[in-house]
């Protein structure tokens, strides 16, 4: 274990944005990082806890280091540190950020990042809002200076007609994908759009490897059954991963994630991406392939990337065509966007026996129904009823980021962006153009 202490110097004390920087560094460790201040501790990856310590100007913070390469863990934490010291602003004012289609769990980590204002805090100040945008609740952005929205708010021409003359500039996303905004209308009228580009790419990667084994081995099935008393084991056969091949769809950081976990399972790596990144062929992760051998060759096929519109981009990548070169008892998960599986084709491909496994996070006519209660609704054309029909398909809620680490990351990129906004810092990555 290393250890050592730092002596708290912003006039605003250990500030929710600062502990939003330890945190984010912290989390990207192999090692453990504690901090202890006037007889609280907190683990540096947990931006609620540093928080609670409430170090003001002066404080001493005890930082132990525990665990793989403390050496880099401790340099990394007085760079941090040094860099939280260093913040000089050049804009005080508040931005004032409309959150649209906001739950209860959205506001844990905003509350507490959006708490402090002055020099090196975030300087924001939200309303949320629990509807999601759309063309009726567009006027509930009357007064603000900025809009945050999620995957299943809309932002097509007709809105942003209507934010822009509320005199909206900024729009935050506080996920990854950026389809559901017009960024034509959105260039014409002046306004940023900054997105949040990989938040957990693990919590993602994970959750698509837990339904797909999950349909795989009829986990869902299994589990009424034994509720029901039954014990018995026909419908539930599935297939080992082990030496079968494994078919990435675009390999950004979720696709490499996802890539490692199959690598761990035995199989071999076949991926597709337009832009093919060469450094994982060369440590002997994945192969790059055409479309068509991925489609041909894989026993499971993972759907990865953003939703590109028009000729040679991703939507409908996997169609009658694509479902056509697969192989019979062919496993697919989808948990980048629902657009990239066009539905119909899999409908048919479903009814036609060829699928071992479908498990989605994502599917085409999800938006009515993603973050919302429908217990009690009857609708037998509705399109996730159709799917859950299969018996080899499992459909989960568009939650394969929903971890504690990707909450807390989408609350501290979103609001890094909104503070890069204002202080007219770059935005890199963050910007859609």
């Amino acid at each position: 274990m290393k250890a050592f202490e730092y002596v708290c110097a912003p006039a605003a004390g250990l500030h929710a944005r600062a502990a939003a920087m330890i945190a984010a560094a912290c989390v990207a460790m192999p090692s453990v990082v504690t901090i202890a201040c006037n007889g609280k501790e907190a683990i540096g990856t947990d931006v609620l806890k540093i928080n609670e310590l409430a170090a003001k100007k002066g404080d001493t913070l005890k930082i132990s280091v525990e665990g793989g390469d403390e050496d880099a863990a401790v340099a990394k934490m007085k760079e941090i540190l040094a860099e939280i010291d260093a913040t000089k602003d050049t804009n005080h004012d508040v931005l004032r950020i409309a959150f649209f289609g906001v739950k209860d769990y959205d506001k844990v980590y905003f509350d507490a990042l959006a708490s402090g204002k002055g020099e090196g805090s975030y300087n924001v100040e939200i309303s949320y809002i629990e509807p999601r945008l759309t063309i009726e609740t567009a006027y509930l952005a009357e007064g603000f200076n900025a809009i945050c929205i999620f995957v299943n708010d809309e932002a097509p021409a007709e809105v942003l007609d209507e934010l822009n003359k509320y005199g909206v500039k900024l729009i935050l996303l506080r996920c990854a994908g950026f389809n559901n905004v017009d960024l034509d209308v959105a260039k014409k009228y002046g306004m940023t759009v900054l997105r949040v580009p990989a938040y957990s790419p693990y919590a993602v990667a994970e959750h698509a490897m837990a339904i797909l084994q999950a349909a795989n081995r009829h986990l869902h099935n299994a589990y009424n059954k034994v509720r029901a008393n039954n014990y018995a084991l026909n419908g539930l056969l599935g297939f080992d991963l082990h030496n079968k091949v494994a078919g990435i769809v675009t390999t950004g950081k979720i696709g490499q994630c996802m890539a490692r976990i199959c690598k761990g399972y035995g199989m071999t790596v076949l991926a597709w991406d337009k832009f093919p990144n060469k450094a994982l062929e060369e440590e002997g992760l994945l192969t790059y392939v055409e479309k068509e051998e991925l489609f041909a060759k894989a026993d499971l096929i993972s759907i990865h990337g953003p939703l590109i519109m028009g000729e040679g981009g991703t939507y409908h990548i996997i169609d009658d065509k694509a479902i056509s070169l697969m192989k019979d008892n062919v496993m697919l998960v989808n948990t980048a966007r629902g657009g990239m599986v066009d539905t119909e084709a899999l409908f048919k491909a479903l009814k036609a026996g060829k699928f071992q496994a479908v498990a989605l996070d994502v599917y085409e006519g999800e938006n009515a129904n993603v973050y919302t209660d429908h217990s009690f609704d009857v609708d037998f054309d509705d399109v996730t009823a159709r799917l859950t029909a299969f018996p080899q398909v499992i459909v989960t809620s568009h939650q394969a980021f929903f971890t504690r680490e990707a909450l807390q990351a989408i609350a501290t990129e979103t609001l890094d962006n909104a503070r890069n906004f204002m202080q007219g810092l770059p935005y890199g990555v963050h910007e859609v153009k």
